[in-house]
C-alpha cells in the first residue's frame, strides 16, 4: 500500500449546502493537488405503506435536468444533526406522512474519491397521514411501488440515485423473502 499524508486544506469555494477545499497531498513521496468536497451528511428513509408498497417522491433534479424517482431524503441541517432527526422532518415535508417507527437500515459514502459525505438510510412503518411542508424551491410528486416494480427500475436504468439504489436494495434483500 502506498504512503498518503494530507499536507494542507484550502478552502476554494463554499456553497449553500457544500465546502469545496483543495488538499495538498503527499502521495509515496510526490506532492498532489487533490479536490474534497465538505457535505454535512444527509439521511433517507424508505417509507413502506400499510399495503407494502414503496412511498417514492418524483422530483426536478437540476444536475440531471430531468426528473428523478427516489426516495425521501435530505442533507442535515447542522454538522451532528441524527439521521433519524432528519429523516423524520424530511419523511413529513416530501411526503405529508409521519412515523414512530423509523429503523436504521444502512449507511453509505455517496463518493470517496472526493468527498466524505455519509448518507443513513432507514426504514419508516406505520406512516400517519400529516401534511407536506415543500421547500420554496421544490415540486414533488407521491408514487407508489412495489419492491418488485422498483427492482424492475433499478435494473433498467430507471433509477440510478445512489442512495434510493442502496435503500431499495438492501431493504429487499432484509425485508422481502
Amino acid at each position: 500500500m502506498g504512503e498518503f499524508k494530507r499536507l494542507d486544506r484550502t478552502l476554494s469555494y463554499e456553497g449553500k449546502i457544500l465546502k469545496v477545499y483543495t488538499d495538498r497531498v503527499q502521495v509515496n513521496g510526490r506532492e498532489s493537488n487533490w479536490d474534497y468536497v465538505h457535505h454535512n451528511g444527509g439521511a433517507a428513509v424508505v417509507p413502506v405503506m400499510a399495503d407494502g408498497k414503496i412511498l417514492m417522491v418524483r422530483q426536478w433534479r437540476n444536475a440531471l435536468d430531468r426528473y428523478t424517482l427516489e426516495i425521501p431524503a435530505g442533507a442535515l441541517n447542522y454538522a451532528g444533526e441524527g439521521g433519524a432527526v432528519c429523516v423524520a422532518r424530511e419523511l413529513e415535508e416530501e411526503t405529508g406522512f409521519r412515523s414512530e417507527n423509523i429503523e436504521w437500515l444502512v449507511s453509505i459514502n455517496s463518493w470517496p474519491a472526493f468527498t466524505g459525505e455519509v448518507v443513513q438510510i432507514f426504514v419508516a412503518r406505520d406512516l400517519i397521514p400529516s401534511k407536506q411542508k415543500f421547500d420554496e424551491e421544490e415540486s414533488i410528486e407521491l408514487e407508489e411501488y412495489t419492491i418488485e416494480e422498483l427492482k424492475e427500475k433499478i435494473f433498467a436504468g430507471e433509477i440510478m440515485d445512489s442512495k434510493t439504489v442502496a435503500g431499495l436494495l438492501a431493504y429487499a434483500v432484509k425485508y422481502s423473502n
